[in-house]
């Protein structure tokens, strides 16, 4: 699920830059819409939903094939939706980052009886690396494009990373880089080109550390104590890694779960 957060991180940081290369359009203002719809509500992590004047970009990011539900009824699905909620035409693009020779990445309809439905369908191992290489906001995604020599290709994006002046971004891009780079380099390749200092210091990663830390205790707490209320899980969700790292191990001193709220009220007044 990293890749997907990777994704639609730059996808939502950068809209401007997607519209543009997906629509070919320079859309004055966008706007990040919620990925949650009505009518039984769905969310995914791998979905970015863009309004550009009075058009939506639905992009959809998927590094394998399979899906509970067959990804060109989903299109249909997220289409029929959109429609009915924001009332304006809807473009659709799902993009597949790992290669793969099923015939799902090469199909771009849904087809019964009745419906047709058609969306764009781009599979980033056959696109030129060029102008992915020549954008900060795309470069993350440059690792998985067309090269005959993938190391290549690696030290290629490494350089461009190098080149972004603002520290901030090149932190977010060099561990947006990292993540997506780990679906086709073994990751001690990709930190031989990349300073491990620069991508661990990432808002992309420390969101990723935090996700995975917090998953971690809350099944940790749920073995010990069994189902905890929401609002105190909301508050441990809300920890940042470092302090969950700290729960972890304050944790084999909770006898009960009163002991736990005591702690997190200690973090609120910052004791």
């Amino acid at each position: 699920m990293s890749y997907d957060n990777a994704c639609k991180f730059l996808a939502e940081q950068y809209p401007a830059d997607f519209v543009f290369w997906l629509l070919g359009v320079e859309a004055p203002q966008i706007e990040v819409l919620k990925t949650e719809l009505t009518l039984e509500p769905i969310r995914a992590d791998s979905v970015t939903f863009l309004q550009a004047a009075n058009q939506i970009l639905h992009i959809e990011f998927q590094t394998l094939p399979k899906s509970k539900t067959p990804l060109n009824f989903r299109m249909l699905d997220y289409s029929v939706r959109l429609k009915r909620q924001y009332k304006c035409p809807v473009t659709q693009v799902l993009i597949f980052l790992q290669e793969t020779d099923n015939e799902v990445a090469f199909t771009e309809e849904y087809r019964d009886n009745t419906t047709i439905h058609q969306y764009q369908v781009i599979r980033l191992w056959e696109q030129d690396s060029t102008p992915f290489l020549a954008n900060p906001a795309l470069l993350p995604l440059a690792t998985l494009t067309q090269t005959d020599s993938p190391p290549a290709l690696l030290a290629q994006v490494a350089e461009q990373v190098a080149t972004i002046s603002d520290r901030e971004q090149r932190q977010n891009i060099a561990g947006c880089v990292e993540i997506l780079a780990g679906l086709r380099f073994e990751k001690d390749l990709v930190r031989q080109f990349l300073r491990e200092d620069i991508m661990k210091e990432s808002v992309i990663y420390q969101d990723i550390v935090q996700k995975e830390a917090f998953k971690l205790i809350s099944r940790q707490l749920k073995r010990r104590f069994g189902d905890i209320d929401a609002s105190s899980l909301e508050q441990v969700r809300n920890l940042s890694a470092e302090e969950l790292e700290e729960l972890g191990e304050a944790l084999f001193d909770f006898s009960e779960v009163a002991d736990l709220l005591v702690w997190l009220e200690q973090q609120e007044r910052g004791s």
